[in-house]
């Protein structure tokens, strides 16, 4: 809190060094009225058109430029499938804000008689700072969860663990709608897969963070922005989605807005209920044996989902709003696994192992966030965000280990376990950001202090005769507090009409206490740490000429470790193989450094290169015993060398492309106790292709697919070729008000993971699959008046804290 105040002393200072500001802001529609979102609006001198600025719409197609000289000046505003506009000449005085008179962009022309092409949001945006996944107009995005989103977005790999790496990196930190979750590993795994299409508008891809974000994610940040109406009065909209592969699963969702001048109120509630598969298939050798392991999983769920909150104008340029929103998830697994074991030489059995795995749990999540944003319309702006969330996570296992003779008929040795691991969750966080015209360019300061408290229990049961027996040699408690206090300033200016700059620094100050209790003797049940660390970031652009421009730009970044990735309980598949957590992990550092070439503001070229000290990175290791575990490890380095190019394009008025690639040289290196050691390089590309196609009729086709060439998952997996193609239909019904959506996805039957793990003397063959293969039905539905405003977007403040919050699903 002393931060947060000597912030407000700093800041309250900053008037007697701001500057006037001079401004344009605007609208821009289509003919019909529709707001143009991201178009491009481009201020040029009157004198020689040499360019002065570039901005671009927002989902309500206004607009708006700050810091502008005076003079003769006049616009043009673009936009792909409609003719470009260019206003005339006007001139800009001192301290003044222009308003333009509203702008139309009419209909380009086409020559297909039977097909109107009407301007719409592009799939994928490909913008300077990011590059956006609009999955509120894929078709095949409909149905489908957040994690089987990302698998398709550009640039971005998951693994068979439903890790997330960005341009051939790990550490990818995932915001929501702005703000960072405190999920991580399996919990944010399985609160990714409890998100569904619907309830998301788009996917945003950031590979190079500036120091208004936290430090957190040495990949990078994907911030999925959640759905808000776009319109006055009373509206709402009904979402209803049905899937079937082996399994089904259905889902269905309904939200209501209503505003008037001055307070605007909004909910929405969601209901997914379903079953899904998946298979294993390890084959390990380990000190002379061999362990030949299939197993199957049988999960189902059924979730419920909320979000409400207003909004009120206050006048004078202040708002403040309140929102809510969390989920109630009840879960249930059966995973059934055998394993045969033989001598790894003669190939002779020595006895066969069969377990069955009986889970069931919840899930709960609530968040509340409170909300306070000052814009002068001069340029400074004051934002302040107090946030609280909990996390309330149970599960039971019931698991019978059996083992048999060589001939699977006589059983020889029976070992029953149960395991009860409640886990709870606390975050509080206090953000205020500001932003002012200074020395001519704009300044950016804040502060954030963040408490995080977790508590995990893991009590072992061991059963005599059909009864649990508590053991408390193998049960623990885990508890873990962190405070992170967070001081940033970020500079941007324009030098001339060509350069333009931006440097930051963000101090952020960490203690942390992770305290395991536990019947076994431990000298290190205790890990206390106190660290202060300096993260800056940079960047410099030039305009080469009207087309083509360069950003390179420099950051250096943390990823701390995951709360569950602390947590040192064993979660087993069977009696000989399971993962833990480490709570002696330490955190990574990165630097980053890339360099862009935009061509016509649309088309990125990106060379980048990281290396992370202390990569943290999942390591399949041993022990005595003919056991096998999967845990968190410090890697000493990991360096990627990647090129990223993202294409969008049209073929015709009714042919859209969006092409992405991207090739990356990854090195692991790492040196552990016993001789054991990693060093593993390889060079991988990642294709992605988007085709979308208007046709007779209103319908909508699109085509989409992908390819993952070899890589490396983890820190010590390396792991085969994948991909997938997806294609889909949609049309409006219902006067337009409603929209029909069939898709189906990985049509070639081609996502399936396989690879290879070596590590001292394991060698471990691994592979699996899902359900992947989905038709889907979807059926959208607006009502009410669809025709002004929308509600202001909403962030919170604890996005950071919940990315590392650790969930199945």
């Amino acid at each position: 809190m002393k931060n947060l105040i000597t912030l407000l002393g700093i800041i309250g200072a900053l008037p007697l060094f701001a500057q006037s500001s001079t401004s344009i802001e605007g609208r821009v529609t289509e003919a019909n009225g529709e707001p143009v979102t991201y178009a491009n609006v481009i201020l040029r001198a009157a004198a020689d058109s040499s360019l002065i600025k570039v901005e671009y719409t927002e989902d309500d197609g206004t607009f708006r430029m700050v810091n502008l000289p005076t003079g003769d000046h006049f616009l043009i505003v673009s936009y792909v499938g409609l003719p470009t506009y260019s206003s005339e000449v006007f001139t800009l005085e001192a301290d003044q804000t222009l308003t333009m008179p509203g702008i139309t962009m009419e209909e380009a022309p086409t020559d297909l008689a039977e097909v109107t092409v009407t301007a719409r949001k592009p799939l994928v945006e490909v913008r300077p700072d990011m590059t956006v996944f609009n999955v509120d107009k894929a078709v095949n995005a409909a149905g489908n969860n957040a994690m089987e989103l990302l698998r398709r977005a550009p640039g971005v790999v998951v693994d068979n663990n439903d890790n997330i790496m960005l341009l051939g990196k790990s550490g990818v930190r995932i915001f929501i709608d702005g703000k960072p979750s405190p999920l991580g590993g399996e919990d944010l795994a399985a609160f990714l897969r409890n998100m569904q299409a619907s309830d998301i508008e788009a996917i945003e891809v950031i590979t190079s963070p500036s120091a208004r974000y936290e430090a957190e994610g040495n990949a990078g940040i994907i911030n999925i922005r959640l759905k808000k109406d776009q319109s006055l009065g009373t509206n709402g909209n009904l979402d209803l989605s049905y899937a079937v592969s082996t399994h089904s699963r259905y889902g269905a969702s309904l939200g209501l807005n209503h505003r008037n001048d001055n307070v605007n109120v909004f909910g929405k509630y969601s209901h997914y209920e379903g079953h899904n598969a998946n298979y294993n298939d390890f084959l390990r050798h380990q000190a002379g044996t061999q362990f030949d392991q299939f197993g199957r999983n049988r999960y189902g769920w059924n979730n419920h989902l909320f979000r409400a909150g207003a909004d009120f104008d206050l006048g004078g340029n202040h708002t403040m709003g309140v929102l809510a929103s969390g989920s109630l998830n009840d879960f249930v697994s059966v995973n059934n696994s055998a394993t045969e074991i033989s001598d790894e030489l003669t190939g002779d059995p020595i006895s066969r192992l069969r377990a069955r795995t009986e889970e069931e749990g919840e899930r709960d999540n609530l968040n509340l966030n409170f909300n306070y944003r000052f814009d002068n319309r001069e340029g400074q702006v004051w934002n302040f965000d107090a946030d609280y969330a909990l996390f309330r996570n149970t599960a039971e296992t019931y698991q019978p280990n059996r083992y048999y003779d060589p001939t699977d008929e006589t059983l020889v040795n029976e070992v029953i376990y149960g395991i009860n691991t409640p886990t709870n969750i606390d975050l509080l966080s206090f953000k205020l950001d500001h932003e002012r015209p200074l020395l001519g360019g704009s300044l950016a300061t804040g502060a954030k202090v963040s408490y995080v408290v977790t508590d995990n229990d893991f009590g072992f049961y061991n059963y005599a005769d059909g009864e649990p027996i508590y053991s408390p040699m193998q049960s623990n408690r885990f508890e873990y507090t962190e405070n992170i206090n967070a001081l940033y300033g970020q500079y941007q200016r324009k030098f001339g009409e060509k350069t333009s700059m931006q440097a930051g620094l963000r101090l952020e100050h960490t203690h942390s206490i992770g305290d395991l209790t536990s019947e076994q003797v431990n000298d290190n049940d205790r890990v206390e740490r106190d660290y202060v660390n300096l993260f800056p970031s940079a960047g410099i652009s030039y305009q080469l000429n009207e087309k083509n421009g360069l950003r390179l730009g420099y950051s250096y970044r943390v990823d701390r470790p995951r709360y569950q990735s602390l947590n040192p309980f064993e979660d087993r598949l069977d009696e000989l193989t399971f993962q833990k957590g480490n709570p002696f992990l330490q955190p990574q550092f990165t630097h980053n450094v890339e360099l862009t070439h935009t061509y016509n503001y649309r088309f990125n070229t990106t060379l980048s290169y990281a290396i992370t000290n202390d990569m943290m990175a999942e390591i399949i290791d041993t022990l005595s015993g003919n056991r096998a575990f999967l845990t968190t490890r410090n890697l000493a380095t990991q360096k990627v060398l990647s090129l990223n190019v993202s294409v969008p394009f049209s073929v015709t008025p009714w042919w859209n492309v969006f092409a992405n690639a991207s090739l990356s040289h990854i090195n692991n290196e790492g040196v552990f106790e016993e001789g054991k050691t990693v060093d593993i390089t390889r060079t991988t590309f990642n294709i992605y292709q988007q085709h979308t196609f208007t046709l007779p009729k209103g319908i909508m086709l699109e085509i989409s697919g992908w390819y993952n060439s070899p890589t490396v998952y983890g820190g010590n997996m390396q792991a085969n070729a994948q991909g997938s193609l997806d294609a889909g239909l949609s049309t409006k019904v219902l006067d337009g008000r409603g929209r029909v959506r069939l898709s189906v996805s990985d049509i070639l039957l081609t996502n399936r993971w396989s690879g290879l793990v070596e590590f001292g003397d394991l060698r471990m063959d691994v592979g699996g699959g899902w359900e992947s293969r989905q038709l889907r039905l979807n059926f959208t539905y607006n009502f009410g008046n669809q025709e002004v405003q929308s509600s202001r977007r909403r962030q919170t403040g604890l996005e950071d804290e919940k990315s590392r919050v650790g969930g199945d699903n």
